[in-house]
Order: C-alpha cells, then sequence, then structure tokens
C-alpha cells in the first residue's frame, strides 16, 4: 500500500519509532537487482510437513532455496545430520537442497521412513524448513475371514461391516456387485461414514448374494476387494414348508409378522456422544436409524443456527457437512430420527480445536547501517500456541550474541544494526495439534540509490485522470526522492502532486498542460541518481451520439447509433454487446462503422444493448433497451359460470401481452343453431378487467371466443368456450323498417326486416300482417305468414293511405303490440298537363318558363315536380334546320317557374311541361315557341397572312362558326414590334362583312406587325383572334447587315451585351428569391388585348361573357393594366330557379350549380415588349 511522504511531526515518539522500523527497506522484485544485491537464504519451496510417498518409486524430498551468494545445503534425519553421501542411494539435485532416494534400484522406502529437515545457508545466514515426516503409503490385503450368509426377516434394520484393513493414507470405500455396478442407495439404504452399508429396513428385493465392499488406495492406485456378503429376506406370507423345515424358529425370528416400528438409531449409538475437529477442516456429522416406515432425518443446532453458506446435507440428510469450521460451531448438535410411529434422537457434542495459525507472521527485513527494526511472529491456536526463536537453525538463546538484538516474546528489537547483523531468524509457533516454521531474515545493506524505472519511458493519460509516474528504486539507507519537470524546472511541490513512499509521482487530475518531460532523482549518504519519463496526456474517448431507448414491433428493424469523438493519436475499437454478453451470431445483426441495426427483430432480441469504445488508455460505453412490441398472444382458459336464462358470467386467462398492454378485450359469440360458423360482436371490456356479464337471448346456442387488443393491433381470436343453449321464449321484438309501398295502381306491398335467427326467441317463427284504409272506419284485415319479409295487398284502390302494422310470433306466443306505420297504395301515371306555359326570354342565352300547378287529385300519386322539354329549333342567322337534340330539365316539388340557361343566341325554341310522380311522368303540354335575340359572334374560324413583300402581306380569314345574329362588319387592328419588344401606333381598319381577304399595301420593310381581328353583329364585337407577319427586306440591305454580323466589333458587342443581360438575371433571380415584388404586370400585358368587352348592363340581366380577345387597345405608351374585373348583374332571378338537366348542375329544389366562363387573351398596348424575341435580321436593323 502507498503511503504519503511526509509524516506528521505531532505522533507521539514511540509511533515514530515503529513507523521507522515498519518502513524498513523493500527490496523490489528486479532480477538485475537482486543478482547484485546480497541476500540471506530464503526457502522457496519444500515437500509438505506430513509426505506420504509411494513405496515403488523413488523418494523426492524437496529443499530449493535462494540467496546471494547462493547457498548451501544440509539435511537432518529425525534429529541428527543426515550424511548423503555415505548413502548410495541417496542423491542431491545440482545447485539444489532436493533428495532423490532412489527406490527403484533397489531401495526400500520403509528404510528411509523418519523426520526429515533442510538448511539453506550463506555468509548471511541460514534457513530452515519445516519438519517433513516421510511415510512409505500401505494398502494391506482384506484379512481372511468366513462370512455366514445373513437371513433376515422382511421390514427388520440390517448392517453389513466393511471393516477395510488399515492404509496409509485410509482407503475410500464403496459397494459394488459381481458386474462391478454400484449398488443404489436411498433413504432406507445407504453407507455410512465408516464405509459399513445400512439398511433402515429390509424389504424381499433386498435379497442377493452379491454385496461387495471395496477399498481404493488412491497413493497406490490400487482397489482391494472384500469377500462378497450374501442376505437372504423372508417373507411370512411367501414361507413354504421347505424353507419351515430347514430353518430353525430362531432364524425366522418367532416367524411373527412384518410389522411397522418406530425409529431407532443405528450409529451412533447411545444419546450422546462428542467429535472434536480442526479449524479449518469440515466437520462431518451422521446419523442413521431403522424403522417402518423409512425414517426421515433431520438436523438442528441447540442454542443456536446452522451456519447459512457452510452446511450442506449429505446421503440423503444422514450426514451433516460444514465446511471451513470456527471455534464459533463449536456446540451440540442434534439429530432427530422420525416416521409416523415416533422418533429417536442423538446429540453430539462438537468441541473445534485449533492448531497454531498466523495472525501476523515475521516478515523480511532489509535495514541500512544504524537503522533499527523489528521481527513480529504472532500466532494463534486451540491451545494457545507456544512462540520460540532461532537464528540461523539455532535456538536463539544458544545462538551467537548480537548486541543490536533483544528478544521480548512474539517480538525481537533491532537497534542500530551493523552489517554483521544479517541473519536468517525462525519462528516456531506449536501446540499438541501442530505447528508454524516462518524463515525470516535481516539484511543489513549500504548501497547508493538506484532507479530501477527503464529511461525515457512513456506515460501516456487521459485528460482530468491521475497520472502516475514511476520511479522505482533502491538504496541503502532508503533514498529520497525529489520531482522535477522539465530540463531546468524547479523542484515539485503542492496540492497538485501526490508524492507516494514507493518514488511514484501522482498527478490527481491531468490536464493537456501537465503533457512534458518529468526527471526523477534519488539521493542518499552514499550517492545520487536520476532518471527522466515523458508523459502525454490525451483528449477523452466521447460518445457524442448515444444508443436511444427503442420500441419496435416484431418483424420490423431496429438500429441504434453510437457517434464516437477521440483523441486523433488513438486508434478506438467498438464492441456491441446484448445484455452485456457477446451478440448473438445472427446474420439479421448488422455492425456498422457507427450503428448497429437488427432486421427481422424477434422477441429474443429484447433486451439491453451496449456500445463500448475501447482505445489503450480509456473506455466508454452507453447502453439502451430495446423492447420488442406485437400483438398480443390469444386469452384462453375460457370458462362459463353463473348460467342464468339470459345471462351468463365469462372468464378467462389473458395471453402475453408482448410488451404492449392489453387495452380491451372483444367478445364476440357464435350462434351455432341459426349460424354456425358465424361469429358476432357482442361487446368489449377493459384490458385490466378478465370477466364480464354477458347478456344473453333466448333460444340461442351459445359459443364464446376472446380477442385481446393492444396498441399494435388485435390477438387471433382464442378458442371457443364450451356451448350453451338458452331456453326458448316469446319474441321480444318485432320486425323493423316496415313499409306500405304499391308496386301497382291496384295493389299494397307491405315488406319489413325479418328477424334474426337469435331474435326469434324460439321455433316456429312467423310474421302476422295487419292493415286497414286511412281515415276509414275499417276493421283491421290480417294474416300470418310464414318467416317472410313481403306480404302483397291485392284489390285496392289507386294511391290511398294505409295503416299498417306487423307483429312476430313463435310456438310459445306473439311478441309486443307493434307500432303502426303509413303506408300508400300503388301510384299510377298522372292524368294532366300543367296550363298557361309562358316564356320570358331574358338576354340571348337565358329564359324563364312559367307555369300553372295541376290538381293534386290528378297526380294520382306522391308529386315529385315537374320536367321542362325544351329543343332548338333552328339558327335565325343560317335559317338551316339541323337535327333536334331535347335538353330535360327537372324543377323538384310543388314549383311554378324555372330558369332556361345556356341558350344559344338568334335562335328558334320550343318547350313543353310535364308533371311527375312516382310512376312516371304525365302528358305535356302544348309546344311554346320562343326565339333569343341577337349576341356577340365567336372569334373568326382563322386568320392567315400570306405573300410577304417588302411593303406589303395578304391576310385571308374565315367567318365565325357562331354568328349569334347579322354580321355588320370585321375590325382589323394591326401595329408594329421594334426590336426592343415595344409596340408602334395602333391602327384600325373595318372591313365589310361580306369579305374574306385583304391586301395591307404601304408597309415598312423588313418590320414584324402584330394582327388583331373580329366579327361584329348589331350587339358589339366578338372575340377576336391574333397572328403575327414580318415583311422581307431588300437584298443590298441583307448584304449590309451580314458584313455588320461578320466585324469582329460586332461580336464583341454582342457578347458584351449577353454578359449584361446575363448578370441581371441573376440579380433579378436573387431578388425574387428574397421576396422582392416586380413589375411583371407590365411584361404580362405587352401583348395584352386591344380592348375588353363588358357584360352589358342596359337591361338588369346576365350580360353576354364576351371572349377576352374582344378588347380594345391601349393608347401608346399605356402601362397601365387592362380592366379585367367582370361586374355582376343585378337580375331578378334566383339561380334557385335554374332546373336539372344534361348541360347543368341543379340541387334537389332544382336550383342551378354553374357559372358561365371564357378564355381571355391579352390586349395590345402600345410602348410595351412584345411576346416573342426579336429575330436577328431585326437585331442587325436596330444598330441600322
Amino acid at each position: 500500500m502507498m503511503k504519503k511522504k511526509s509524516v506528521s511531526a505531532r505522533k507521539a515518539s514511540l509511533v515514530l519509532f515503529l513507523c521507522q522500523m515498519i518502513s524498513a527497506l523493500d527490496v523490489p522484485l528486479d532480477s538485475k537487482l537482486l543478482e547484485e544485491l546480497s541476500q540471506p537464504p530464503t526457502i522457496t519451496q519444500q515437500s509438505p510437513k506430513d509426505y506420504i510417498v509411494d513405496p515403488r518409486e523413488n523418494i523426492v524430498i524437496q529443499c530449493e532455496a535462494k540467496g546471494k551468494p547462493p547457498p548451501s545445503f544440509s539435511w537432518t534425519r529425525n534429529g541428527t545430520h543426515f550424511d548423503i553421501d555415505k548413502d548410495a542411494q541417496v542423491t542431491m539435485k545440482p545447485n539444489s537442497g532436493t533428495l532423490v532416494v532412489n527406490i527403484m534400484n533397489g531401495g526400500k522406502a520403509e528404510a528411509y521412513e523418519g523426520v526429515y529437515q533442510c538448511t539453506a545457508r550463506n555468509e548471511r545466514g541460514a534457513a530452515v524448513s519445516n519438519n517433513i515426516v516421510i511415510r512409505p503409503s500401505r494398502s494391506p490385503l482384506w484379512t481372511k475371514e468366513k462370512l455366514e450368509p445373513n437371513h433376515v426377516r422382511e421390514g427388520d434394520s440390517l448392517v453389513l461391516h466393511c471393516r477395510p484393513p488399515v492404509g496409509l493414507p485410509p482407503p475410500i470405500i464403496f459397494w459394488m456387485d459381481n458386474a462391478f455396478q454400484r449398488l443404489p442407495q436411498s433413504e432406507r439404504v445407504s453407507q455410512g461414514l465408516n464405509g459399513d452399508l445400512y439398511f433402515s429396513n429390509v424389504q424381499p428385493e433386498d435379497t442377493r448374494e452379491d454385496y461387495i465392499c471395496y477399498a481404493r488406495f488412491n497413493h497406490t492406485q490400487t482397489i482391494q476387494q472384500k469377500q462378497p456378503i450374501s442376505v437372504k429376506v423372508f417373507s411370512m406370507d411367501s414361507l413354504n414348508d421347505t424353507i419351515a423345515a430347514n430353518l430353525s424358529d430362531t432364524d425366522i425370528f418367532g416367524a411373527k409378522p412384518v410389522t411397522e416400528r418406530q425409529p431407532v438409531l443405528l450409529t451412533p449409538t447411545g444419546s450422546t456422544s462428542t467429535k472434536v475437529e480442526l479449524r479449518g477442516n469440515v466437520l462431518l456429522l451422521e446419523c442413521i436409524a431403522a424403522g417402518l416406515p423409512t425414517p426421515v432425518i433431520r438436523w438442528i443446532k441447540e442454542g443456536g443456527e446452522l451456519p447459512a453458506n457452510r452446511t450442506f446435507f449429505e446421503n440423503f440428510k444422514k450426514t451433516l457437512k460444514i465446511i471451513d469450521v470456527s471455534e464459533a460451531d463449536s456446540g451440540n448438535y442434534k439429530c432427530i430420527a422420525r416416521n409416523r410411529l415416533g422418533s429417536a434422537h442423538h446429540v453430539i457434542s462438537v468441541t473445534v480445536k485449533a492448531a497454531p495459525y498466523w495472525i501476523t507472521a515475521p516478515r523480511n527485513l532489509v535495514l541500512s547501517p544504524g537503522e533499527d527494526g523489528t521481527l513480529i511472529c504472532r500466532a494463534n491456536g486451540n491451545p494457545k500456541p507456544n512462540i520460540s526463536w532461532l537464528a540461523n537453525g539455532v535456538p536463539i538463546a544458544i545462538a551467537p550474541e548480537d548486541p543490536s538484538r533483544k528478544v521480548d516474546g512474539d517480538t525481537i528489537i533491532f537497534s542500530h544494526v551493523q552489517e554483521r547483523s544479517s541473519a536468517v531468524y525462525q519462528c516456531n509457533a506449536s501446540n499438541e495439534y501442530g505447528y508454524l516454521l516462518a524463515n525470516a531474515f535481516v539484511n543489513v545493506l549500504a548501497e547508493p540509490p538506484r532507479i530501477l524505472t527503464p529511461a525515457n519511458k512513456l506515460y501516456q493519460v487521459i485528460a482530468d485522470s491521475p497520472a502516475l509516474l514511476d520511479c522505482a528504486y533502491f538504496g541503502s539507507p532508503k533514498p529520497e526522492i525529489e520531482w522535477f519537470k522539465g530540463v531546468k524546472g524547479s523542484i515539485l511541490r503542492g496540492n497538485e502532486y501526490v508524492f507516494h513512499d514507493n518514488g511514484t509521482l501522482e498527478i490527481p487530475v491531468a490536464q493537456k498542460d501537465s503533457t512534458g518531460t518529468y526527471t526523477c532523482v534519488a539521493r542518499n549518504e552514499l550517492g545520487k541518481i536520476q532518471n527522466e519519463v515523458h508523459l502525454e496526456v490525451k483528449d477523452p474517448t466521447m460518445i457524442i451520439k448515444q444508443p436511444e431507448y427503442k420500441v419496435i414491433q416484431r418483424y420490423g428493424q431496429a438500429s441504434f447509433e453510437c457517434v464516437i469523438k477521440h483523441d486523433s493519436t488513438l486508434l478506438p475499437t467498438i464492441i456491441w454487446l446484448k445484455d452485456n454478453a457477446e451478440l448473438p451470431d445472427d446474420e439479421r445483426f448488422l455492425v456498422g462503422k457507427d450503428n448497429l441495426t437488427i432486421m427481422n427483430v424477434t422477441d429474443k432480441d429484447d433486451g439491453t444493448y451496449t456500445c463500448i469504445v475501447n482505445t489503450t488508455l480509456d473506455s466508454v460505453s452507453a447502453s439502451a433497451v430495446l423492447t420488442v412490441v406485437a400483438r398480443p398472444n390469444p386469452p384462453f382458459d375460457l370458462e362459463l359460470t353463473g348460467q342464468l336464462e339470459r345471462s351468463v358470467e365469462l372468464s378467462w386467462i389473458p395471453g402475453d401481452e408482448n410488451n404492449s398492454p392489453i387495452t380491451n378485450f372483444v367478445i364476440e359469440y357464435e350462434d351455432g343453431l341459426h349460424e354456425p360458423g358465424v361469429w358476432h360482436y357482442q361487446t368489449e371490456v377493459p384490458g385490466t378487467q378478465t370477466t364480464v356479464q354477458l347478456k344473453l337471448s333466448p333460444y340461442v346456442n351459445y359459443s364464446f371466443r376472446v380477442i385481446a387488443v393492444n396498441e399494435i393491433g388485435r390477438s387471433p381470436p382464442s378458442e371457443p368456450s364450451e356451448q350453451y343453449l338458452t331456453k326458448s321464449a316469446n319474441p321480444d321484438e318485432n320486425p323493423s323498417n316496415v313499409q306500405g309501398i304499391g308496386s301497382e295502381p291496384d295493389n299494397l306491398v307491405i315488406t319489413w326486416e325479418s328477424l334474426k335467427g337469435f331474435q326469434s326467441n324460439g321455433p316456429g317463427l312467423q310474421y302476422k300482417v295487419s292493415w286497414r284504409q286511412k281515415d276509414v272506419d275499417d276493421e283491421w284485415t290480417s294474416v300470418i305468414v310464414a318467416n317472410v319479409s313481403k306480404y302483397i295487398v291485392s284489390g285496392t284502390p289507386t294511391f290511398v293511405p294505409y295503416e299498417i302494422k306487423v307483429q312476430a310470433l313463435n310456438d310459445l306466443g306473439y311478441a309486443p303490440e307493434p307500432s303502426e306505420v303509413i303506408g300508400h297504395s300503388g301510384e299510377d301515371l298522372p292524368m294532366v298537363a300543367p296550363g298557361n306555359v309562358q316564356v320570358h326570354v331574358i338576354n340571348s342565352t337565358l329564359a324563364k318558363v312559367h307555369w300553372d300547378t295541376v290538381p293534386l287529385k290528378t297526380v294520382r300519386g306522391h308529386l315529385q315536380g315537374y320536367k321542362v322539354y325544351y329543343w332548338k329549333v333552328q339558327s335565325l342567322s343560317r335559317r338551316s334546320r339541323r337535327h333536334v337534340e331535347k335538353k330535360i330539365l327537372t324543377f323538384r316539388g310543388n314549383k311554378t317557374f324555372g330558369m332556361l340557361p345556356g341558350l344559344e343566341p338568334y335562335s328558334s325554341y320550343k318547350l313543353n311541361v310535364r308533371v311527375v310522380n312516382g310512376k312516371g311522368e304525365g302528358p305535356a303540354s302544348p309546344d311554346k315557341v320562343f326565339k333569343t335575340p341577337e349576341g356577340v359572334p365567336s372569334s373568326p374560324s382563322f386568320l392567315r397572312i400570306t405573300n410577304p413583300t417588302l411593303d406589303s402581306l395578304t391576310l385571308e380569314w374565315g367567318s365565325p362558326t357562331h354568328p349569334n345574329g347579322v354580321l355588320t362588319s370585321y375590325i382589323l387592328k394591326f401595329q408594329p414590334i421594334n426590336n426592343t419588344h415595344e409596340l408602334g401606333p395602333l391602327v384600325e381598319i373595318r372591313i365589310p362583312a361580306n369579305e374574306s381577304s385583304l391586301i395591307l399595301k404601304n408597309l415598312n420593310y423588313s418590320t414584324r406587325y402584330k394582327f388583331y381581328f373580329n366579327a361584329q353583329t348589331s350587339v358589339g364585337s366578338g372575340s377576336q383572334i391574333t397572328e403575327e407577319a414580318i415583311t422581307i427586306m431588300d437584298e443590298a440591305m441583307a448584304s449590309r447587315q451580314v458584313d455588320i454580323a461578320t466585324q469582329g466589333w460586332f461580336i464583341g458587342l454582342m457578347c458584351a451585351v449577353a454578359l449584361l443581360i446575363l448578370i441581371l438575371l441573376i440579380v433579378c433571380f436573387i431578388r425574387r428569391n428574397k421576396g422582392g415584388k416586380y413589375p411583371v404586370k407590365e411584361k404580362e400585358d405587352a401583348h395584352a388585348d386591344p380592348e375588353i368587352q363588358p357584360m352589358k348592363e342596359d337591361d338588369g340581366t346576365f350580360g353576354e361573357y364576351s371572349d377576352a380577345e374582344d378588347h380594345k387597345p391601349l393608347k401608346k405608351g399605356s402601362r397601365t393594366p387592362s380592366d379585367r374585373t367582370v361586374k355582376k348583374e343585378d337580375s331578378d332571378d334566383s339561380l334557385v330557379d335554374y332546373g336539372e338537366g344534361v348541360n347543368g348542375q341543379f340541387n334537389e329544389d332544382g336550383s342551378f350549380i354553374g357559372q358561365y366562363s371564357g378564355k381571355k387573351e391579352k390586349e395590345p398596348a402600345e410602348g410595351n415588349e412584345s411576346s416573342e424575341a426579336p429575330s436577328p435580321v431585326n437585331a442587325m436593323n436596330s444598330f441600322v
């Protein structure tokens, strides 16, 4: 144990003296140092005190010792000098004290029996060995004896004696038969500690003639065999006359029948006995009892408890074994043998004695001249041992005197020793049970300091951990140690360092600045020496991303991370453990650089996973738990209890929840009587509940099953419970959803939902169907029908109300009185058409139709609404007929008007109106003719620009597909576009309606033009179409442009422009990403439409939606976007007036769900950018 170098000055002088003695020099176990230092002899190996040898082999008596100079050896035999030179059979090994007695070449082991002691001696003293008692082992044969057969009555006890020959050491006893098979032992038959075989009571199966006792002598590896013993067990019931004639009355024990007997102890005999055992040995106590039935043995310690961790029971509790006994185990031990007839007991008084054992064995002393020291020899035993001292093997009383030595009982005190005081002292502690002998030398040395730690040794530690820099040293007197840091550093002092007595410098908390070279200096009065060592402080290894707790479903994938940070000079290794053991050898476990992945996890993967990071200097770890969850296992052991007519209690045992708590149980039932194999939901209960009271229906053969549910899912169903058939009863309920609807004008069809099988409550389920006409004083008409769900009443008036009821019944009676429902007999087609049909045209695409309702009696059914049939007869502009496509709008309920949307302008239409009931449509009203006014035309069908010249273009167009009136003219607008995308002045031309082409002249050469073209009626302009075209340039100009395009300055200028544009695009892109706003609208309007046609507001009706090209152009240079807002019309009609039909969507009340929409094109704007990039020719023109 390391100590601090400083000693408190307040210690008492005696303590100081003892400390000085205790702190005698320790000689380090350095082989080179030991070779150089003088040292008294030390016994290193010797034979045991009690040495039993094999008489057939050579006897080797060991005695090895070390010392400097090497010791010489001598022996005594039986207390006198043993001259081995005079005995040719005895030799001593070279450089050793070990004796070899040659037995195999004619020597006899018995001749060398005796007590031997070895002495190892050099100039500094003599060490002696223990007294070694040599005894040859003996394995004698059994003495000849005549063994009589044992005739025993069944139930009596029996002891087969072994009585092995006395051997050395004692033999091991066991019983076998002629086939060398061990005889079976039990509570009834067992072997005692003395080798005898005890029978508590014999049985007929114990009869045999080959009970053989064997003695095995381990030292000589021999086995001796006793003569076989014969045992014959007689059963009184099986004795015949022949056996009775050959046996005397005495032999068969008076022929008494087998009777039970209370226990009697076979061993030990009497009521008490004593036992002495030595401390540290094994205490064996034995009790074997006779009795029938076989007694059972129990052990107690009177006044105390048997030692908990050292007590064992052997031989079917007949032997009490206490290991490593001590004086505290002394006391009275009672064994109690008991069977049902009584008990017997025996008390063994145990006394634990002790051979001597060390309290403080003397230790070697290495002292400097003039130092003090002590040898202490303290031993204990029972009885207390005597302590005696010897010096160099001679009793100290007659040894040469040493003035520095004083004997005080078990202590020798040395004061101011000199080199001649070196000697080996022996301490002998002995009592009647043995002795202890210990050698301890006093070696007085005068040696200059030596440092044993290798020079320039490198120490590496982790920051913030202790650093221990060794400076193993030796010198006599004991050197003083000082530490320095660096080449010219000052001596190290202070609380930041700890200086240990063995020379070690401890830096309790090493930091990075602790790195450096440290110098250890050892000095005494004979000299000084120093040594340098080096310290490197490394960064600690850390797990910066630890594995985390995982809950994974079975067959899922789990991944644990273990990301580390470490000193760059250290090489880490990562090891993964599962539950502190190696990972399973399974390909599902994938270990990556900084992670562990487990594929297809199973339940056995549950556990704690640990990531361990090791370097040569430190180790860190982190753990996480993996919990594998799954759907619960199905419940089991379903049990039905408390069966009543309408209820039963179901209980079950939950299955394994698989690490996810069960939230609830779902109970299902099967009706084996009505729906075998079909399971129905019954109820569910919380996951903490395992019983439930279930409500039952009559006349059902129930089976139940339970399904457990957790967060992962549902378990498989449990095995079904036993079946339980409930008694029959009247139906509890009547059919549901009873209706009366006629399928023909003269019938009433009564329908209902039949009861399910378990709702019938008994056999013979039928239905009583009753009806009568409502509001008429009639009796109920009833009929009983089989288990069906429909009944038809014939011969009824058309569409009259009826009161209806359906009642369930079975063989036991009727269900409760049912409630009544109202139904109607069958409908017929309506009889009359709506009258006074009027049409009001709102605008060119919308009209409103009115009609008068029909009398309800003529409807002859449920009034569902009115249908308006309408169709286009012809277009007024073309005077040509086409295929008639009728459209239908349905207006639900008792309405008297509706809206007709989506009409074509300037067309002739017809319509009629019909009433609708559940049977169908009634007759149509007379056709009503109406016309729609003109509207704006659609865009011209095409616009083509051909035959470009230097100053002209030819335009061709087609008339609008839908003129929607009489065309009055065409409007052409055009404007030039320069190479910077700016629009020139806008020119407008009106063209007669009968024209289809036009040649534009006096245009600029090599110029792009944009054209806007639309048609007009008296109502206004229609949608426009646009086109662009370019006039051609003359050859001279083209040649000039080509020449410019090939000039170097022009190419460089164009590259600079391109680079500038690229930079601007990048700046715009960056600003846009930062949320900047730009005049995007101006670019959108660059090629906008020339005008926007607003909705008409002249008559307060919906105006026409025009296409977006029907807009006027902006003024030159204007950058204000056109107003594209569509104003809401002030129509008097609500949208609910629009009906249902193939051309629109309507609600059930006839309201129209839809809206008009049209495409919009951008209008032209003077001075804004073109929608197309300029051609290379235009680009060149811009520089002309």
